[in-house]
C-alpha cells in the first residue's frame, strides 16, 4: 500500500504538485528495489478511488503488487505491440502520440514531456491516457522533469474529471514492461484511468467488446473545457 498523504480527508488530485511528485517517486524507488528480486517478473501499479472501483480503504492509497509471472493480459498486450512494431518497424505507441497530436480532436492536455487524451476505441466513457512523448518502455527510467511533468499531468486530468463527472470512482493502471526485459523498441510505459461510469455485464464479458456511448472526441472536449 502506498499512502498519499498525511491528510485523511484529501484524494490525489487535491493534493500539492509536489506531493503527487512524491507518490509518483515512491511508485519507480520501490519498483527499481524490488527489479532486484529475482523472484519477481513483473510490477503492477494501480490505484482504486471509491467503493464502486473497488477501494476498501477511504484514505486515499495506491498500490503495488510484485508477481512471480507476467499477466495474461500483460502479455496479450506487449504481444500486440510486438506484431505492429515486426509489420510497422515502429513502435504502435509511439505512431498513436503522431496520430493523436495531428488529430487534435481527442486530446484533452499536454505538456514537454507528455501526451493526455481519449483514446480512439475508448472501452468506457471518459477512458483517459498519458503516455510519454519520449519513447521508453520501462517507467523506472523516469526522471526528475518527467516526474514533474507527470504529476502536473495526472494532477490536473484527476481535477477534470471530478469537476465535469462529479467525482466518479475511477481506477488507474500503470502499464509497465516486464522486469526482466531490456529496453523494448516495441512497447511504450503508460497510464490508463477509466472512470467507473458504466457496468461491464454479459454482452462484455462474453465477447471481450465495450459498449461505450460516449465518442472520446466528446469525452476530450468536455474535459478540454473544465475549468481547473
Amino acid at each position: 500500500i502506498i499512502i498519499e498523504s498525511t491528510d485523511h480527508d484529501k484524494t490525489l488530485p487535491e493534493l500539492e504538485r509536489k506531493n503527487v511528485e512524491d507518490v509518483i517517486w515512491a511508485y519507480r524507488d520501490r519498483t527499481v528495489d524490488l527489479k532486484r528480486d529475482s523472484r519477481f517478473e513483473y510490477i503492477l501499479i494501480f490505484k482504486n478511488q471509491g467503493r464502486a472501483a473497488g477501494a476498501s480503504l477511504t484514505h486515499s492509497h495506491s498500490q503495488l503488487i510484485a508477481l512471480p509471472i507476467v499477466p495474461k493480459a500483460v502479455k496479450e498486450e506487449m504481444a500486440g505491440a510486438q506484431h505492429y512494431y515486426d509489420n510497422k518497424e515502429r513502435c504502435i505507441y509511439c505512431d498513436i502520440v503522431r496520430q493523436e497530436v495531428e488529430a487534435v480532436t481527442r486530446v484533452i492536455t499536454e505538456n514537454e514531456d507528455f501526451l493526455v487524451f481519449a483514446p480512439f476505441a475508448s472501452r468506457f466513457p471518459f477512458e483517459t491516457w498519458i503516455i510519454p512523448k519520449k519513447h521508453d518502455s520501462a517507467f523506472e527510467d523516469i526522471q526528475k522533469h518527467e516526474v514533474t511533468h507527470l504529476a502536473c499531468c495526472l494532477k490536473g486530468i484527476l481535477t477534470r474529471m471530478n469537476k465535469v463527472l462529479n467525482y466518479a470512482p475511477y481506477n488507474y493502471i500503470l502499464h509497465n514492461s516486464p522486469l526482466t526485459t531490456s529496453s523494448l523498441s516495441y512497447y511504450h510505459w503508460h497510464i490508463e484511468i477509466m472512470p467507473i461510469l458504466t457496468r461491464v455485464a454479459g454482452f462484455e464479458w462474453g465477447t471481450g467488446f465495450y459498449i461505450n456511448p460516449t465518442p472520446p472526441e466528446e469525452a476530450a472536449k468536455f474535459l478540454r473545457e473544465a475549468e481547473i
